[in-house]
């Protein structure tokens, strides 16, 4: 069996020990990740927005203690999914999710997923969503583009259907938000006295869920047994052993007794 063909054994059977020892919490997030490689795999992505810019992307699904529940990795375009005229994104996610469907989850994502008809699919699942959204997605109202409404400081936006919500909120930048989770928002300025905007029960909920999978990767990072190396393989080996030891000390604390740190788990 090839390197390749091992790891991939490998990841396979850790991502199903991830989903079989643990029930996840009612607010899940999900987001991607790259594993940091300079070396030469076919798959390779740049993404100048993350920290870590250049090597494998992977799409991992968390819950509020930072579980790591699910995860992919991105291999390149999916020809069987764009023929059947469904988003890389929106199949992504519906591959994500596949193991909560109907326990009635809240599942909060950046804009690089949202999208109107994903929150849609997912809703029929019972999987509520929250998240940033690009005002250019398909579906989104047009009157919410960029530029088109010219708002100040504390201004808010709102435009529903059904029981999906558009939100476009000022602060120092227009903030674009998609749920089905939360009650629409009355339109009008926000501000306090010293004329900040306040900020909306959405926006702050977001950055709540969506930042415990920040700390999670910051435990994953903390103490990492990665190696250099120019051999691709041994990269996201080091990661899921990475992964697998935090995913390990976030089950013992759950369990009780006496509380022990990461560092010294």
């Amino acid at each position: 069996m090839t390197d390749c063909g091992k790891i991939r054994d490998l990841f396979e059977i850790i991502r199903t020990n991830f989903s079989k020892f643990h029930n996840p919490s009612e607010h899940l997030a999900a987001d991607e990740v790259i594993v940091k490689f300079k070396g030469r795999v076919l798959f390779e992505q740049y993404v100048p927005k993350k920290r870590k810019r250049l090597g494998t992307k992977m799409f991992k699904l968390r819950d509020s203690t930072g579980y790591t529940y699910d995860m992919n990795v991105y291999l390149g375009k999916d020809r069987q999914r764009a023929a059947q005229h469904l988003p890389a994104t929106h199949a992504t996610m519906t591959n994500l999710t596949r193991g909560v469907e109907g326990f009635g989850h809240k599942l909060c994502m950046d804009n690089f997923f949202s999208s109107p008809d994903l929150f849609d699919d997912l809703a029929q699942k019972k999987i509520s969503c929250c998240g940033t959204v690009r005002l250019h997605r398909k579906g989104m109202p047009k009157d919410l583009k960029p530029k088109t409404p010219r708002l100040k400081r504390g201004d808010i936006r709102v435009r529903t259907r059904g029981d999906l919500t558009a939100v476009v909120w000022k602060d120092k930048r227009d903030v674009c938000l998609l749920t089905n989770t939360h009650d629409p928002t009355t339109e009008g300025n926000y501000r306090d006295e010293q004329g900040n905007a306040i900020k909306l029960t959405t926006v702050a909920d977001y950055n709540r869920h969506m930042g415990h999978d920040d700390n999670a990767d910051r435990m994953t990072n903390s103490y990492k047994a990665s190696r250099r190396t120019w051999k691709w393989t041994k990269k996201p080996f080091f990661h899921l052993l990475d992964l697998a030891i935090v995913n390990s000390y976030i089950l013992l604390s759950s369990c009780g007794g006496k509380k022990i740190s990461h560092r010294d788990f």
